[in-house]
């Protein structure tokens, strides 16, 4: 059976189309982001179930996130050879059996088996809406798709922890690998209906060139690398860390350097580093970076400043955190539409401003502060967040030759979940330092005014890196006649 061209596709939806195909990504792309932050609620009852220590435990988060973060730069070669639909589709069936089988599961080994295969399904999956935003809609329309997009993503994180709490205490720790399957189900019902077969822009795939097998193996062992090596910096050998951290530098190196010589002699390599000669690309993908440590720090950071640092219960948490969710959506969809306006350098240091004020009026708090200061400090960073989130990969993309497109939007998203998953080590290193400093440890019981001020300087740190991200957001201003390498 023929499947039929974009063209068609566009023919019998008419201009909601690209809508119908922006929704069909949006649902698999929310699926792949709940299965990454919902199990934190199902860990618990799974150690017990499968009697683990904190660290195999740990396992689960962070072996999707090296999977996650490694396939993403898989995505160009994906789209290129099988085409979006089948691209699309394989994604939803490997994240589909990954929750079927983590829910199922007997031993724990299948159950990290099942996560890794979830974290390969969502990396893939979480480049492909930023690539149809920019091929699919005209630039005037891409502000207020990024919105619009941005606004349904950010909803699966605010509303997954809660659902999967209510799931766990009702069926246990299983319901939440199971909770991904209507998801998957209806995103490739979507796909088979409104994703088409080639690239929105009608580019054929092509299986002429392999995967850079090399490129990514280096890449892995990389990320592996550094992710254990700012894990170990919280342990007590300080030589493990550094050959460990070393090994990431070396191998990050090597990656570097293969892709050069592999773009050098006409192959095909993971990342093209032509599209870092671009200098708004390259200034995004640095702001992406740290961006991301900022975010994902905060994200670890911020309930345990208010339980152990505030003494508030898990129940406050989540009510004061909720405002501050809501805030964040709906932030999203308008400034998806000043993106449309305005230009985006100002509108990312804008949203990095607020978040580092948000950082930075942290300090004031006091363990006799009133709440409403705590929500309304959360809710500004969520502003920000808000004014980042539509407008990065506009900034950054735009000026890209179109086949760099998919290459721009796989690299930009890796570097920012590198960074993010840095930015959680990251913080829990510097907090544990600066405790130490202030003769404290999150072993006591009881809070104490030198906690808060080691958290205070942890927030300070954030609010710094989010400076530091300003001066490169500054240079998302050039124009991109000015950008071509």
């Amino acid at each position: 059976m023929n499947n039929p061209p974009p063209q068609s596709l566009s023919n019998r939806y008419g201009e909601r189309y690209r809508w119908l195909l922006l929704v069909s990504v949006m649902v698999g792309v929310m699926a792949s982001i709940m299965s990454s932050t919902i199990v934190n609620v199902a860990i618990p009852g799974m150690s017990h179930h499968f009697s683990l220590g904190q660290e195999r435990a740990q396992w689960v988060s962070s072996g999707f996130m090296v999977a996650m973060t490694v396939s993403m730069l898989t995505t160009p070669w994906l789209l290129s050879r099988y085409g979006y639909r089948r691209t699309y589709v394989g994604t939803m069936v490997l994240l589909l059996a990954g929750g079927m089988t983590g829910g199922l599961a007997t031993d724990f080994t299948l159950v990290l088996a099942a996560r890794v295969a979830e974290g390969l399904a969502a990396g893939v999956v979480q480049p492909i809406p930023a690539i149809i935003i920019l091929r699919a809609f005209q630039p005037h329309e891409q502000g207020r798709a990024s919105g619009i997009f941005g606004m349904g993503v950010v909803l699966a994180p605010a509303i997954g922890p809660s659902i999967g709490g209510v799931l766990v205490d009702l069926f246990g720790w299983r319901s939440i690998f199971f909770m991904v399957v209507p998801f998957c189900l209806a995103s490739i019902w979507l796909a088979y209906k409104f994703v088409p077969t080639t690239a929105p822009g009608g580019v054929v795939a092509a299986r002429s060139e392999g995967l850079d097998w090399r490129g990514l193996a280096l890449g892995t062992i990389g990320t592996l690398c550094l992710l254990n090596g700012l894990v170990a910096l919280r342990g007590e050998s300080a030589l493990h860390a550094t050959l460990l951290l070393a090994g990431a530098g070396i191998a990050f190196g090597a990656f570097v350097a293969w892709q050069k010589r592999l773009a050098a002699s006409g192959g095909a390599p993971l990342m093209n580093l032509a599209l870092f000669q671009y200098r708004p690309f390259a200034m995004g993908s640095v702001v992406a970076f740290i961006y991301g440590t900022a975010l994902f720090g905060s994200t670890y950071l911020l309930p345990v400043y208010m339980q152990v640092g505030l003494q508030l219960s898990a129940s406050h948490v989540g009510t004061i955190l909720l405002p501050a969710g809501i805030v964040l959506a709906i932030t999203i969809a308008g400034v998806g539409r000043l993106a449309d306006r305005h230009p985006t350098w100002l509108l990312v240091c804008t949203g990095l401003l607020l978040l580092a004020v948000s950082f930075a009026l942290m300090v004031v708090l006091k363990l006799d502060s009133a709440l409403w200061l705590l929500v309304a400090f959360a809710v500004i960073g969520r502003i920000g967040l808000g004014f980042i989130l539509p407008s990065l990969n506009l900034g950054s993309m735009r000026p890209l030759a179109k086949p760099l497109i998919p290459q721009g939007a796989s690299a930009i998203n890796f570097l920012r979940m590198l960074g993010g998953a840095a930015g959680v080590s990251l913080c829990a290193i510097v907090l544990e330092w600066r405790l130490a400093a202030h003769g404290d440890s999150l072993a006591n019981a009881a809070t104490s005014p030198a906690r808060l001020a080691a958290f205070d300087e942890v927030f300070l740190m954030l609010a710094g890196l989010c400076a530091l991200a300003i001066v490169a957001a500054w240079q998302l201003r050039v124009k991109p006649s000015a950008a071509q390498p």
